[in-house]
């Protein structure tokens, strides 16, 4: 969706958010088979104005020529007539949502590879309307699918109307690599819009127009004036700094701890294969990634689904919740936004279920008697700590001196990957882990920020109850807001009961898998599932 075309003439705007979504998934690596769309509109109150009711009308004809240009169909779609207030009105807005299906092996990530790469501009033809040309446009979608899937191309990137310069920019980002523009390229290819149009670090030979080739050094250059990537890179993440405050100044390096466990509880009776009851409230949304992680870990997942749709529909969750509990091992709560994370108010409704009496009991009994595990993962930490089931190890009542999650220290959600130290292996979850590794793990929340107090912290760290810790790229703990996201007092991550076997974290360590992350290096898999089922054997 680009608002400065839209405005200009919904038609073109529409047509070529059609044309820009698909190229987006060329440049990933996939193809135009099976492809479909879905439309967001947004339009001024029409009033009984015939120019306002005529902008949606030419946004939809610009779509529907699109579908028809390049053979694809729309499904569905959002549409709002009210985007007006008092005299302010909405631009014309037709958002193009484009979705196929594709083999993982075929997935191209956008950043530059490696340097001294030849970097080509492949573009269709310009109809008269100043549309691009169909014909032109499906064979460009066609010859670089063709060579990407080849292995000719090492990246690829689709202008949007920041231009081939956009592009650039961002995919020297990726790897830290500069570029330098040919001389003779001009400014109306590098800065004006090239929709459907490629940009193509080649493996060998070139096609289309040569842009020049990717660098060494920390430079973009263009005709005799090179500005350091770094630099523009400050200038990016910095535009909106003064609005949405980022960068928060704080002390970049705390305390590492480390404990080494040198024993490990154990359970009475082994089981092959141990039950892992996985409950999902309203707002969980990871249980098919937490159902998935068990199961390859070699446990036998059970997914629950709470039902709150009235006061009986509770009651009868809450007996078959302790019914199923009682002949499983393990509990796992996954992460979500539970009661749409209301202000202060995450998981309220997932403790007060644990605290009805039923689940308190068998809870109770499968720690105390059977040598049960818990794991809460976001969500389902937060849900932990609000118990008392971490640090304390058991259910207990509400305590304003004990510890807490709360906001962010940016006060919005942070969704990025991040490194953890594993600070203690004393809990049978992270038995396959050593002190010191560090993992990448994806992170996904807005009150994620663990606070405690100093005597609370020094019982926790001697205890080896302190289990990972946020670090920077040396594996240092830190309270740098880039990598500790959410300010977490001694960038913990996460913590334990005080024998191990109950664990809280705030990183998804469920959502791994081939494939899943493009160009970000670490080591992913903590196989806390594997020995959870180790521990029971």
């Amino acid at each position: 969706y680009n608002p400065y075309v839209m405005e200009k003439s919904p038609y073109h705007g529409a047509y070529l958010a059609v044309v820009e979504s698909t190229a987006k998934l060329i440049a990933v690596g996939a193809g135009m088979d099976d492809t479909y769309l879905t439309f967001q509109e947004f339009f001024e109150k029409p009033l009984k104005q015939p120019e306002r009711w005529g902008k949606p009308l030419s946004a939809l004809l610009g779509a529907l020529r699109a579908q028809k240009d390049l053979g694809i169909a729309a499904i569905g779609g959002k549409d709002s007539m009210s985007g007006s207030f008092e005299k302010l009105d909405v631009p014309p807005t037709l958002v193009s949502f484009a979705v196929t299906t594709s083999k993982i092996s075929e997935v191209l990530s956008p950043e530059f590879k490696k340097t001294g790469s030849t970097v080509c501009l492949v573009k269709p033809i310009t109809a008269p309307d100043g549309l691009p040309d169909a014909n032109s446009l499906k064979s460009v979608y066609t010859q670089v699918h063709k060579l990407m899937a080849a292995g000719n191309v090492l990246s690829a990137w689709t202008p949007g109307f920041g231009g081939v310069a956009e592009g650039i920019f961002k995919m020297c980002m990726g790897n830290g690599f500069g570029f330098a523009f040919n001389a003779e390229i001009d400014p109306e290819t590098v800065f004006g819009y090239q929709y459907g149009s490629f940009i193509l670090e080649m493996r060998e030979g070139a096609v289309g127009t040569v842009l020049g080739k990717t660098t060494e050094d920390d430079d973009i250059s263009y005709r005799g004036e090179s500005v350091p990537r770094s630099k523009l890179e400050d200038i990016y993440e910095g535009k909106l700094e003064s609005v949405y405050s980022c960068n928060i100044a704080t002390k970049k390096n705390v305390d590492a701890f480390s404990y080494v466990a040198s024993q490990r509880v154990a359970p009475d009776v082994k089981i092959a294969k141990p039950r892992v009851l996985i409950p999902v409230f309203p707002g969980t949304n990871c249980e098919y990634d937490s159902c998935k992680a068990a199961e390859a870990g070699g446990l036998e997942a059970d997914i629950f689904v709470i039902n709150n749709l009235s006061a009986e529909a509770v009651a009868r969750s809450v007996d078959t919740f302790a019914k199923k509990l009682s002949q499983s091992q393990i509990i796992f709560i996954p992460g979500g936004f539970s009661g749409g994370d209301e202000p202060d108010g995450s998981a309220k409704f997932i403790t007060s279920f644990f605290r009805a009496l039923p689940v308190k009991e068998q809870v109770t009994d499968l720690l105390n008697s059977r040598g049960g595990l818990i794991l809460g993962i976001c969500n389902g930490f937060q849900a932990l700590i609000k118990l008392g089931l971490v640090p304390y190890g058991k259910i207990t009542e509400p305590d304003p001196n004990a510890p807490t999650l709360t906001f962010n220290v940016i006060n919005r959600h942070q969704s990025r990957l991040v490194r953890t130290r594993i600070a203690s292996n004393k809990s049978p979850w992270l038995a396959n882990t050593n002190v010191g590794e560090v993992y990448t793990v994806p992170v996904s929340h807005g009150e994620g920020r663990f606070l405690a107090n100093e005597a609370t912290l020094r019982i926790l760290a001697e205890n080896g109850q302190i289990a990972t810790q946020y670090v920077d790229e040396s594996g240092m703990p830190t309270m740098d807001i880039r990598c500790n996201v959410n300010g977490s007092i001694c960038a913990i991550e996460g913590i334990t009961s005080p024998d191990g076997r109950i664990l809280g974290k705030m990183g998804h360590s469920e959502r791994i898998g081939k494939g899943l992350y493009k160009n970000v290096d670490g080591k992913y898999n903590m196989h806390l599932f594997q020995s959870a089922a180790e521990y029971f054997r």
